[in-house]
């Protein structure tokens, strides 16, 4: 029984070992690796550059001032008797309009005064030159015929009749010139700032009545960068008076209630450079900024803040580029002929808010890459947007663009994709065509 045994427990493993061999061996272990990823492909927009002329607009910013502001200060003093209506804050008055009237009472009878003792020296005056006519009758009637001194002919006593004469005028003059004051002229045609008098109120000589400024026109200074001076002209005056001519164009504009705007002019430059910032500035000049036809919902106001574009140069051939085309500020991506993104170094030679003027680097004709790729490599494969549909062989590539808007329509307003719309509409009709 034992050597029965010893000789089948063997055999029975060999047997076990000889099956499970037969099943490895037809039995292969199966691939279960998925398919790979198809490589997606980048759509990109593109322009294709083109030299054009170019007229640059150099940004600036600055505050609404006027022309002139004033201090109205009273030259004599007394009661206000009178104040216009204009004469308020805010309020616009006429050059040569009436804004206040000091009391004249006193000064009228200052003048009267005046003017009587004038005729009291005219009257002196008189009596004296005939008692020098007399002497000199006298002298000739006594036979001398010597020549008479000017004792004899009362000509120290004539002077001095003649000096209390000249006194009198000056006199009635100063008293005249300070009833005049009396009546506070507007000097010029403007507004009223700040008024600091009212009614009823005694002022004194030198006292201030109000701030006032001119209406004609308002004045902005503008600084200009160093690197944008080259590019526009800035009007300059020699020393004889002559100007070169060139006053540029400029768009003030301010966001305080919506968005409004101004027209105006570069006038004038100034003489140094500011030494804080370093930079050179010039003075824009808005004309009749408060006339009726100009007015907008809410008027420029002094002290108003505002942003400036200066028109510039006007480049006959010049390349120029979007900034979100750079990338680092020194390179951007154009395209070859076989839409294969291409990394191109480029020098600008002058730069806004929106555009690049470019200096080298590229030329007209190139296809530049508009659309932010971020970190891609030279020499990837793009699409160009617009001919995407066609390249990846989409479903709906042979769709007539009447049925391609109406897709695109219901995918908007359901907010999904093209392609999801049309899955969809396979699933209905494949679920009608089983039952």
């Amino acid at each position: 029984m034992k050597k029965i045994k010893s000789v089948l427990i063997p055999l029975c493993i060999l047997v076990v070992t000889a099956v499970v061999i037969f099943l490895i061996v037809n039995n292969p272990p199966k691939n279960m690796r998925s398919k790979g990823k198809t490589q997606t492909h980048i759509v990109v927009d593109v322009i294709t550059l083109k030299a054009r002329e170019f007229t640059m607009e150099i940004n600036s910013y600055g505050v609404v001032r006027p022309r002139t502001q004033s201090m109205l200060v009273a030259q004599v003093s007394g009661e206000i008797s009178y104040v216009s209506d204009q004469f308020r804050d805010g309020g616009f008055f006429e050059k040569g309009e009436l804004l206040l009237q000091i009391d004249d009472r006193d000064y009228q009878a200052e003048v009267k005064i005046v003017q009587a003792t004038l005729l009291s020296a005219e009257q002196a005056l008189l009596e004296e030159q005939a008692r020098s006519e007399q002497a000199l009758a006298d002298w000739h009637r006594l036979g001398n015929g010597a020549q008479a001194n000017s004792l004899v002919l009362r000509e120290p006593q004539l002077a001095a009749q003649r000096a209390n004469v000249l006194s009198a005028e000056a006199k009635l003059e100063k008293a005249q010139l300070a009833l005049e004051r009396t009546r506070i002229i507007a000097p010029f045609s403007g507004r009223v700032l700040n008024k600091q008098v009212d009614l009823g109120q005694v002022i004194s000589n030198n006292g201030q009545l109000a701030q006032v400024y001119a209406v004609d026109y308002v004045e902005v200074r503008l600084p200009i960068n160093n690197s944008d001076l080259r590019f526009i002209n800035l009007p300059e005056q020699s020393r004889d008076g002559v100007h070169n001519g060139q006053q540029a164009i400029v768009t003030l504009s301010s966001d305080l209630v919506g968005y409004q705007q101004w027209q105006g002019t570069v006038i004038r430059t100034e003489g140094a450079i500011n030494e804080q910032s370093q930079q050179l500035y010039v003075v824009a000049q808005i004309t009749d900024p408060y006339a009726a036809k100009k007015l907008a919902e809410f008027p420029i106001k002094i002290g108003q803040y505002v942003n400036a574009k200066i028109a510039g140069k006007t480049i006959p051939h010049a390349l120029t580029i979007p900034n979100n085309a750079i990338y680092q500020g020194s390179y951007v991506y154009v395209l070859n002929e076989q839409n294969l993104l291409m990394r191109k170094a480029v020098e600008a030679a002058w730069q806004n808010q929106e555009l690049t003027l470019v200096r080298s680097g590229l030329s007209a004709g190139d296809r530049l890459v508009i659309t932010p790729l971020g970190q891609v490599s030279s020499g990837t494969k793009v699409t160009v947007s617009g001919s995407a549909q066609k390249q990846l062989g989409t479903p709906d590539q042979d769709l007539s663009s009447r049925r391609q808007k109406k897709l695109d329509a219901i995918a908007k307003k359901r907010g999904i994709s093209v392609e999801q719309v049309l899955l969809e509409r396979k699933q209905v009709k494949a679920q009608g065509e089983g039952v």
